[in-house]
């Protein structure tokens, strides 16, 4: 029926109402001071406080306060031989339910307690069904007219109850957060936070203190202890987006987190418990990773508990002009243009292109296109999709006629573009060190 927490420094209205409300079904703890009752938060699932006013030299207003500013959801009920409207008042606005004076009838407090908890009950019930429509409202946002997608869709919706890791698998700008999103919005966890972090975007030492946070004097600047995202999480979603660019070090401390739900901090000494559910995504092979030791098999277990696979754009054809479309009204809103489209013309050459950066490079031209012609009907002409070797936007100038370092931009853009300007990606992609890709960048602007 429901866990009630009874603080009282009397020994005997303590045990009389844990009689009483033993016999109702209830379970009844014990608590003579606001310490010992705070140490049940830690511990056990609080349905309802049931606290004295006067709490030895201390108050139930104290234990109210306490609470509010640890967020606790339980319910409360005040009991006192001193009552006054302004206690009772004071009360309330901390948030007790009721408010009762001794000597308590018996009657009257099982009434209250009944009343209370069915309230909770109703609250959570409706948290729940707004739960379940804000998750199907985040499902419907997702544009899925390919049997592929569809597919995809159907695994998010028949894993909702479980609480699972997850890893999702397709090339760079596949929409691989979006469906991490959809994942955490239709779990039990959708309330909590959904945290992400691209594990290829910072080097070793400042993501493992991104993701388990830092004690004061870990490293020159640690001016402070920090939270990690792991701690930042708990209770909700941490979503590692290119999980394969881990480092071996951290895949170690990432198999801990996840077989004992235990993280230690930069320059800490001891380990901490956190409740995450892990959603990771990668565009790598890892299983390949894993045959020339560059990522741990037992990681790779723990990770890999349901994979998802997400076709790459070229191989779900039928999505490309429901999310070009999709991607024009999010700019009819953002630009409040009701005037804005794409024609014949447009749509055809949209949807004979193959895509390379996927969905994201899709967003980015359309975005682009609009932002460089006024339309407000975009034609194929002004759709410009940016790649090494071909005609861009009716340029009519061939690649023989360019010079080598005008090629090489027009590649090292391409490539960006194409991995959605994730530079670490596109180093990889293009053979180059992170830094060179860098000086080259700047050296074509």
């Amino acid at each position: 029926m429901g866990n009630v927490l009874i603080v009282d420094d009397e020994f005997s209205i303590r045990k009389t109402l844990s009689l009483l409300l033993r016999a109702e079904g209830f379970t009844p703890l014990e608590a003579a001071g606001i310490n010992e009752a705070l140490g049940y938060f830690d511990s056990h699932p609080i349905d309802l406080v049931i606290t004295d006013l006067r709490i030895g030299s201390d108050s139930g207003i104290r234990l109210l306060e306490r609470l509010q500013e640890r967020a606790v959801t339980a319910e409360s009920i005040v009991m006192t031989a001193y009552g006054s409207i302004e206690t009772a008042v004071e009360a309330m606005r901390l948030g007790a339910y009721d408010y009762l004076t001794k000597p308590i009838n018996p009657d009257e407090l099982m009434l209250r307690v009944k009343k209370v908890l069915e309230r909770k009950a109703l609250r959570e019930e409706v948290k729940r069904l707004r739960m379940v429509l804000d998750g199907r409202e985040q499902m419907r946002s997702i544009v899925a007219a390919s049997a592929a997608m569809q597919q995809v869709l159907d695994v998010v919706t028949r894993i909702q109850d479980r609480d699972i890791p997850v890893l999702i698998t397709g090339e760079t700008g596949t929409g691989k957060e979006v469906i991490a999103q959809a994942l955490h919005a239709t779990s039990a966890r959708a309330e909590k936070p959904f945290i992400a972090i691209n594990c290829c975007t910072l080097p070793e030492d400042l993501l493992d203190s991104e993701l388990f946070g830092h004690r004061k004097g870990a490293y020159t600047g640690a001016v402070g202890n920090r939270q990690g995202l792991f701690q930042q999480a708990d209770g909700g979603t941490l979503f590692l987006d290119e999980v394969g660019d881990v480092s071996p070090r951290l895949q170690a401390k990432l198999l801990r987190a996840l077989q004992e739900g235990e993280i230690r901090p930069v320059g800490g000494n001891s380990t901490q418990t956190v409740d995450v559910r892990i959603i990771a995504a990668t565009n790598r092979d890892l299983e390949q990773m894993v045959a020339e030791g560059e990522f741990r098999s037992d990681l790779l277990f723990r990770l890999n508990v349901l994979p998802i696979h997400l076709p790459s754009l070229s191989e779900r054809r039928e999505d490309i002009l429901p999310l070009a479309w999709h991607f024009v009204h999010q700019l009819r809103e953002r630009l409040g243009r009701d005037d804005l489209g794409l024609s014949a013309s447009a749509q055809e050459k949209l949807q004979q292109y193959d895509w390379p950066g996927n969905v994201r490079q899709l967003e980015n031209i359309i975005e682009r296109s609009f932002a460089l012609f006024s339309g407000p009907v975009l034609h194929a002409h002004e759709i410009i999709i940016s790649t090494p070797g071909k005609v861009i936007a009716g340029e009519t100038r061939p690649e023989v006629a360019l010079s080598l370092a005008e090629v090489e931009a027009r590649h090292i853009r391409a490539v960006l573009e194409a991995n959605g300007h994730n530079q670490v990606a596109a180093a990889r992609v293009l053979g180059i060190s992170r830094s060179t890709l860098r000086r080259k960048m700047n050296q074509v602007g």
